[in-house]
């Protein structure tokens, strides 16, 4: 496995700083975010490391030489809107966009991107089924004509108020990924999976590896700490962010060592990417930085960064 990090904690930076920042604190890669230019609402959104509408020969070529530059690599390119919102614009312009993101990883060779399903949060599983396979079957068409994986990311979106009660994300357990699997049997389907979700769910994250080995295609390195006194006071049916919060690997209740270790026996030796969402490590640019070194320096007892030395980066 190779260790990178998600570029989203930078907003500031231009693509150069990520990947120089990248190099310098020894990860191996970087997942590269590729919103639409312009400003989001959610939280780590509206990020664009790299501009999807642009897949000119410049555009390709200029990014090519920086990471040959920097020696770093890019594990995929992320972009997670909701494809399946009840808003219809919100929902067309997501489609459009993920398909944009999917021809820059084929231009680019990277040949992973990274997403969210959506979901209408207002409706069931069920109901949403039509939906989600009239949209998603002609993107993992197109897809497959380009080459490109599709990593679905297992987060539930299902947070506070505006998420409740369904959540903004289908692929959030097993079950559902059994059932899209078999109706969109696509071989360029499959998972960007992250523990952190599950813990969430009160749900285990290491047994579904083995089934799922053939469709993990990246893997996100985020923890979460559930505060057991809230939870006892308020209930699991009370919003998430009441009772949970986003840690730094290590620093809350994923056990890495026995999910790194099940997921090297599924025969996973691609990317790691930690995301960092702690509130704790927002204050500065710095702490920033700081959150990503700390996160690798606990990650390399079980994953080996660019440089491979416990000591490497700043």
């Amino acid at each position: 496995m190779q260790l990178g990090f998600v570029s989203a904690i930078f907003p500031e930076f231009s693509l150069e700083q990520v990947l120089s920042f990248a190099r310098d604190a020894g990860f191996a890669s970087v997942e590269l975010m590729c919103w639409p230019p312009g400003k989001a609402e959610r939280r780590y959104a509206g990020v664009t490391h790299l501009d999807a509408t642009d897949l000119s020969a410049g555009a390709i070529k200029a990014t090519h030489d920086l990471v040959a530059k920097y020696g770093v690599a890019i594990s995929g390119v992320g972009y997670y809107p909701n494809a399946l919102s009840p808003n219809l614009e919100e929902a067309e312009t997501a489609q459009a966009h993920i398909r944009r993101v999917i021809d820059l990883a084929a231009a680019l060779g990277v040949g992973r991107m990274n997403t969210f399903v959506g979901r209408d949060h207002t409706k069931s599983i069920d109901d949403n089924w039509p939906r989600f396979l009239e949209v998603w079957r002609p993107i993992l068409d197109h897809a497959d004509a380009k080459g490109v994986k599709v990593g679905i990311e297992n987060c539930p979106m299902s947070f506070g108020k505006d998420e409740w009660p369904g959540g903004k994300n289908l692929a959030v357990s097993p079950a559902v990924w059994r059932r899209m699997f078999a109706d969109i049997p696509s071989p360029n389907f499959g998972l960007n999976f992250d523990p952190s979700h599950f813990v969430l769910q009160h749900m285990d994250y290491i047994a579904p590896l083995a089934e799922f080995k053939g469709r993990i295609f990246h893997a996100h390195a985020k923890d979460v700490r559930i505060d057991r006194a809230k939870l006892d006071q308020l209930g699991v049916f009370a919003y998430p962010n009441s009772w949970h919060s986003p840690k730094l690997p290590g620093q809350g209740d994923v056990r890495w060592g026995a999910f790194l270790g099940a997921l090297a026996d599924a025969g996973y030796d691609g990317h790691l990417a930690v995301e960092v969402e702690d509130r704790a490590f927002e204050g500065s640019l710095q702490a920033r930085k700081d959150s990503l070194v700390i996160s690798r320096r606990y990650l390399e007892q079980f994953v080996v960064g660019q440089r491979g030395g416990v000591g490497s980066g700043s």
